[in-house]
Formats: structure tokens, sequence, C-alpha cells
């Protein structure tokens, strides 16, 4: 049997190339949008894609099972479970609760683990030639290393009230099953550390039945399915608004982009063109040199590991993007961005270009701690913790209003535009797109990028 994980940081993600090496099938479970990656591995290996599957519905990327059955003629399996409401509407063979199919001398058996999704499934993995058991299950967003998915994604990125509940009804029902396999199978999720997915997910990028039934907090309730509700629905962060649109992109025939789009660079005379046609310009500098100096109106968001979340929360996908881009980062920030169906992009210019003209530039002023302390008494500025509800609630900056930074976009008319604000939030990275954002809508704008910690870390030392 041939086997590899694919992980994909910018979506703390996981997808996995599975192939029989004595027939030459191999099968691709939860595949990212970029698909050359699994092409390659294929070529690599003399496999050919015969099967793409998916553990569900995802809300977080847009999958790339549609391109990579376009390219290849593989047949796609997808769940048929969740009733009508949870139906992928274009072709495909539908899999429910106890089926089963090859790939080579592999065998798949499809459990309807529902929970985090009404129509979610997990592939449950036997290598025939090497033994009649099981060895590995592929849980998708049911069973993290650690932690489980969240029921409450639907309720808080596509609207779907009352649905938490339900889920995390069904959750508790599912794990009872997954609590029945043989402790040697060995678990691969769809995510990581870092997906919005859940709360508590591990770094390791695998698991086994018998360590997550010692360690995954979700398989410590026993028959409390009260005390497992309460916890599991309590304190998730913040899921993105794009969340919702992945939904219903992921279950629908779309439009396809079967390679890495090449964008169109600009210089300096042609931004000057269009730089008044309501392109969405995006800075991805870092948040140093942002501040230092920018285009009016541009939004800073870094090209981190991040950036594709933060342009999910930041952007409108009816807004056509002009990224601000050194030009050997512009590959990896289509593959980003194309990765949760962001493909209404202009082209980029790169800052050299940009700035080597007389065009008019901007700046942000960054505060420390003792001008962040002055500002507590004066009644003519307002504070801005960009942070987290949970965080703000474990502590905050005396004075301060909480607005979360990706809540921003439709929240931000509840600030006062005439008050000088002063932004921060845990170190940095979230109060300078913050600052960013309000910047370009007028606001006179202070940057206190210490933040939070930088303040508990005095008040520490003070005392």
């Amino acid at each position: 049997m041939f086997f590899q994980q694919v992980y994909e940081k910018s979506l703390a993600h996981f997808s996995y190339v599975i192939g029989c090496q004595m027939t030459g099938e191999a099968i691709v479970i939860d595949p990212k949008r970029d698909i050359d990656t699994y092409l390659e591995i294929a070529k690599a290996e003399n496999l050919s894609i015969q099967y793409i599957a998916e553990t569900h519905i995802h809300a977080d990327y847009l999958s790339g099972s549609q391109e990579l059955a376009h390219v290849t003629g593989a047949q796609l399996l997808l769940s048929d479970e969740g009733g009508a409401d949870w139906q992928y509407d274009f072709p495909h063979i539908g899999l429910k609760d106890g089926d089963s199919f090859k790939v080579g001398n592999l065998v798949f058996d499809i459990l309807h683990t529902p929970g985090h999704t009404p129509e979610s499934i997990s592939f449950l993995l036997t290598d025939t030639m090497a033994s009649p058991e099981p060895v590995m299950i592929f849980t998708g967003d049911f069973v993290f290393v650690g932690d489980v998915g969240r029921p409450d994604l639907l309720e808080e990125a596509a609207g779907m009230i009352g649905t938490k509940e339900v889920g995390a009804k069904q959750l508790f029902e599912s794990i009872e099953k997954f609590k029945a396999l043989p402790d040697f199978v060995q678990v691969f999720p769809a995510h990581g550390a870092g997906s919005a997915c859940g709360k508590a997910l591990g770094a390791v990028p695998s698991s086994t039945v018998g360590y997550e039934k010692m360690r995954n907090w979700a398989l410590q309730y026993g028959e409390n399915e009260a005390g497992f509700t309460e916890f599991l629905l309590k304190d998730q962060p913040e899921a993105p608004f794009y969340f919702g649109n992945m939904k219903k992109l992921n279950k629908t025939k779309r439009s396809l982009l079967a390679g890495v789009p090449k964008l169109n660079q600009l210089t300096a005379l042609e931004f000057e063109k269009v730089k008044d046609f309501r392109l969405k310009l995006i800075d991805t500098r870092s948040k140093q040199a942002f501040s230092e100096k920018h285009f009016p109106g541009s939004i800073n968001i870094e090209n981190s590991k991040s950036f594709n979340t933060w342009m999910g929360w930041m952007v409108n996908y009816e807004e056509q993007i002009l990224l601000i881009a050194n030009e050997n980062e512009v590959e990896d920030l289509v593959r980003k961005l194309m990765r949760i169906g962001m493909d209404n992009i202009y082209g980029f210019i790169t800052p050299e270009e940009l700035f080597s003209s007389d065009l008019e530039t901007s700046s942000i002023s960054i505060i420390d701690r003792v001008q962040m302390e002055a500002y507590l008494k004066d009644s003519s500025v307002q504070i801005l913790d960009v942070r987290s509800k949970k965080e703000f609630e474990a502590g905050q900056i005396p004075g301060a209003t909480s607005i979360f930074v990706g809540h921003l976009k439709n929240k931000w008319t509840e600030l006062d535009p005439n008050k000088k604000t002063i932004l921060y939030c845990q170190s940095g990275t979230r109060s300078a797109i913050a600052s960013s954002f309000l910047a370009a809508k007028g606001f006179n704008i202070e940057n206190y990028s210490g933040g939070y910690q930088d303040w508990s870390c005095q008040n520490v030392n003070k005392n």
C-alpha cells in the first residue's frame, strides 16, 4: 500500500493519497484546490488517480475534488447522508453508512459520523493483503487529534440557527461508533492545530483510536451528554464569514481552475489609470513596512500562513483584488486565494514599482506603552481592542471597546469617526490589519503594536 499525507499549512489542512501498488490505482481524500500536488505524487509513484472522496462538505476551504475529477477522469465518491439539504448537486457516486468500495486490494468501509455536519462520513481502511483487520480511519472534521469538530459552524458562519444543539447530540452519538473501533486503528483527520474547525486541535498529524480514548477531552464524558455539550459549545473560535460561502460552493457545480492562474503585473503608469476603479488594494508587505509608508486606501494583510483566513474575513468575494506584492511571492499568494475561491484578482504591482512613482503615500503612527497610558485619561480618543471576545473577557486595557478585527467589516460604523482611534490586539498582527482597514475608512489611527502582551507584561514587572 502507498500512503502519503499532504499538509497545507495555510489551511492547517490534511489531505491524503492512498494507492494499491499491485494494481496502480489510487484515491485522493479531501483534496485542496491546487491539485498539481496530487498529480505530481501520482506520477512519481506510477499511480493512476481513479477515485476522489470527501469526508463532508467543507467550510474552511474550496475543495479541489471537481478540478481533480475534471483533469483525471476519476470517480467522485461523496456522502449521500444528512438529508435533502446536504446533498451534492453534481454527478457523483453516493455513499451511505455501511457501504464499502475498493481501490485495488484496499477496502474502504463507510461510517456515517454526523455532528460537525449532518452529512459527515469517515472512511475505515483495510489493507486486505496485509491483514483482515482495519488499519486506518480518515475522520475528516469528526475526530481530530485531541479534539472533535465543532457543531456550531453552520449557525455561526451559515446562519442556520438552532443547528448547533442538534449537531452536538449527533456528535455525542457518533463518538460511540469511534470508541467501538480497535485501539490500534490509526486516525488521520482533515485538520490540525490552527484550524477554526475546532478549539483544541493538536499539532501532531495523526493518532490512534486508543490514544484518543485516553487523551481526547471529548471521549471522557461517558454518558454525560449534557456536560459534553456544554463544554463543546463553549469558547469556540470566531468562524470566518467566508465559511458560509465555501459551504455553498463545495456542494454545487462551479467554475473550475485546473491550474494556478498567472497574474498580470502592472506598471506604475497602469496602476495610476486603474487605481480609482474600485479595486480592493491588498498590501502583502510586513506590518512594519506598511505603517511607515503605504498607498492610501490599501489594506495590510501580510503574506503569512494566515493570509487566506484574513482575506476571507476582510474582503468580499464580489470585490476585485489588486495585490501589492513582491514578484517572487505572487504564486504563493494566488494559491492561498484560490484555496478559498477568491479568483477575482485583477493583477499585482510590486512595492518597488508602486513607491518609485510620485503618487501620494500615507503612514500609521506606532505608539508604545507610555503613550498608551497617556491616552487613558484623554476623552477625545477611543481605544479599540480587536482581539476575540474570549481574549477581551480575560483581560483588557481600561476603557477599551471590543470589536473583533474580523467583524470590523460590518461593525466599523459603531465607532466615532471624529475621535482619534487607538488600536491594539495581543501582539500587533491583528491590530495592523484593523488599523489599515479603519485608516482606509478615513479614521485617524494610531496602533499600539506591542498590544496586550506588552501591556500585561509591564504590569507584571511593576508588581
